[in-house]
């Protein structure tokens, strides 16, 4: 472990990872070991770039600020809409899938009751036949012409309990009736639900495409020079998010350990690193941000809600400085993106469009809270 130390700081790390470090084990009790993918994302600046900077006395960062900063700062928030789009997207997907599913469940109902009202109809109609042909008052004048008075009594009250069950046969057959309509008015109202639901769905995966269209349109308009340089940006900013996190005391002291189901999506998710980032992605090639979080969670045999917002909103809270690996940070005042905790200050998330799953700084974004999927585990 300290032979392992030292080859770190000796490669140059990234500060903020030096200070992870000093928290405690990246992945406390959990013992997971990172990805060699994800070990390339902490690699620091090329060292042959900083003693360019050195020797001629500039600051390249320093200017890139000045000049790609706005440039950056669009292209997050051209990057933050088509995530908030793609997670509209998915809800909205949710609801139709869920939608149709009751649908089903109501014409499977309304199908199974308009064979049992039909049933009664075709019964009753022979009944009526029936009464018709022989007469109602020939079973009175049995009882009336009959010599023996048991027998008389006894026949009373066949006739009574006939008329009863008539009777009780009949109140079925409306309450039957009342419950398939009742049933073809739910149905016909689901039927229209699930056509708006459809609507949205398709207004949000528009979005979609004009958001990306329009991140298309920027990074297709920068040189490849400024997309390093814009790149290296971002990885500065970054760091200077991170440190000042952890320097907050947000995050608390030590490490804690992760649930056997947190250690389980920890360890799903962190297998995913080096794939590609896709709107609406459940796996297994590709994901969107909410997407890996989703299915990490149900390999582990716990079973989440789909998008970040609905993660936010349903999962238990649970304050920053007793985050654990398996706890969910969610991200922007619309909780648009999502990542997994995995401990040592890090997190493992399905970035942006364009980009691969990757090991990342917790504190990188901006920290809207986190939620936990078992906070009985």
């Amino acid at each position: 472990m300290g032979g392992a130390a030292q080859r770190t700081e000796s490669t140059g790390v990234r500060p903020w990872v030096r200070a992870a470090l000093r928290c405690g084990a990246v992945l406390a009790a959990a013992a997971l070991a990172l990805p060699a993918a994800a070990q390339a994302a902490y690699a620091s600046p090329d060292p042959g770039t900083a003693g360019v900077a050195a020797s001629t006395g500039s600051d390249p960062l320093a200017a890139a600020k000045a000049t790609l900063g706005p440039l950056l700062d669009r292209l997050h928030e051209l990057y933050q809409n088509a995530e908030a789009a793609t997670e509209q997207y998915n809800g909205a997907v949710a609801k139709v899938t869920e939608q149709q599913t009751a649908l089903t469940d109501l014409q499977g109902r309304l199908e199974r009751q308009q064979k049992q009202v039909d049933a009664g109809t075709d019964l009753a109609s022979q009944l009526a036949a029936a009464q018709y042909r022989n007469g109602a008052a020939s079973a009175y004048a049995e009882l009336l012409l009959s010599k023996d008075p048991y027998e008389a009594v006894t026949i009373a009250e066949l006739l009574a309990t006939a008329s009863r069950s008539q009777s009780e046969f009949l109140d079925r057959l409306k309450a039957d009736r009342d419950s398939l309509n009742d049933l073809k008015k739910q149905t016909e109202d689901a039927l229209k639900t699930s056509q708006t639901l459809a609507t949205q769905q398709d207004a949000a995966k528009a979005k979609v495409a004009t958001d990306l269209a329009s991140v298309e349109q920027l990074v297709s308009s920068l040189t490849g020079a400024q997309r390093a340089e814009l790149e290296q940006l971002e990885k500065a900013k970054a760091d200077e998010a991170q440190l000042a996190f952890l320097a907050s005391g947000a995050l608390g002291k030590g490490e804690r350990t992760p649930s056997q189901a947190g250690r389980g999506a920890v360890a799903f998710a962190l297998a995913q690193v080096g794939k590609p980032y896709l709107w609406g992605g459940t796996g297994p090639g590709s994901y969107d941000c909410s997407g890996l979080t989703s299915q990490a969670w149900l390999h582990a045999g716990t079973p989440i809600p789909r998008t970040s917002q609905e993660q936010w909103a349903q999962l238990q809270r649970v304050p920053l400085n007793q985050l654990r690996p398996g706890d969910l940070v969610i991200y922007f005042q619309d909780a648009s993106h999502v990542a997994m905790y995995i401990g040592g200050g890090l997190i493992v998330q399905a970035p942006r469009p364009g980009a691969f799953i990757k090991v990342s700084p917790v504190g990188s974004m901006p920290i809207l809270g986190a939620v936990r999927p078992d906070p009985s585990g």
